[in-house]
C-alpha cells in the first residue's frame, strides 16, 4: 500500500513541479560543470535534480561528515545557487498549495529548501535504508 501512495505521489509530483525543478537544477548543474573548479558544484547540482524530479520513498541524510571544505562549498552555492533554486521551490509550494490535494505536496516542496540551499555533506537514499541508519536495531 505505502509503495502505491509513493508511486501516486510522486506521479503529481511530478506533473505539478517536478520536471521544472529538474530543469532549474539541470541548468544549475551545466553552469557549473563549464569551469573545472566548479565541477562538484554540477554534481551536487546533478544528484538534487534526481531528487527532486522523483522525491517519494527517498530522504536527504547528513553523513556528518562534512568538514570545512563542505561548509566553504554550501556557503558559495548559497550565494551563486542555492537561493535562486531555493525561490524555485517556494513558488512551486505556492502554486501547489492552491488545492487541498496540494498541500503536501507543497508541504514537501518547502521541506526541500534545506538540502537546496546546503547540499554538501548530504546524501540521498530510499526511506527504508534512512529509517535502519537513524534507527538502527539492536542485534
Amino acid at each position: 500500500m505505502r509503495s502505491v501512495l509513493t508511486l501516486i505521489l510522486n506521479i503529481i509530483w511530478l506533473l505539478t513541479a517536478g520536471w521544472a525543478l529538474f530543469l532549474g537544477y539541470l541548468v544549475a548543474g551545466i553552469l557549473a560543470c563549464i569551469f573545472i573548479v566548479t565541477i562538484p558544484f554540477g554534481l551536487a547540482s546533478f544528484r538534487i535534480a534526481g531528487f527532486v524530479i522523483w522525491p517519494f520513498g527517498r530522504e536527504v541524510v547528513d553523513t556528518h561528515r562534512g568538514g570545512a571544505a563542505s561548509t566553504v562549498g554550501n556557503v558559495i552555492w548559497f550565494v551563486i545557487a542555492g537561493w535562486w533554486l531555493a525561490l524555485g521551490h517556494v513558488a512551486t509550494a505556492l502554486a501547489q498549495a492552491i488545492t487541498i490535494i496540494g498541500i503536501p505536496l507543497a508541504w514537501a516542496n518547502i521541506k526541500l529548501i534545506p538540502v537546496t540551499c546546503f547540499p554538501f555533506g548530504k546524501v540521498i537514499m530510499d526511506s527504508d535504508s534512512a529509517r535502519a541508519r537513524m534507527f538502527p536495531t539492536a542485534r
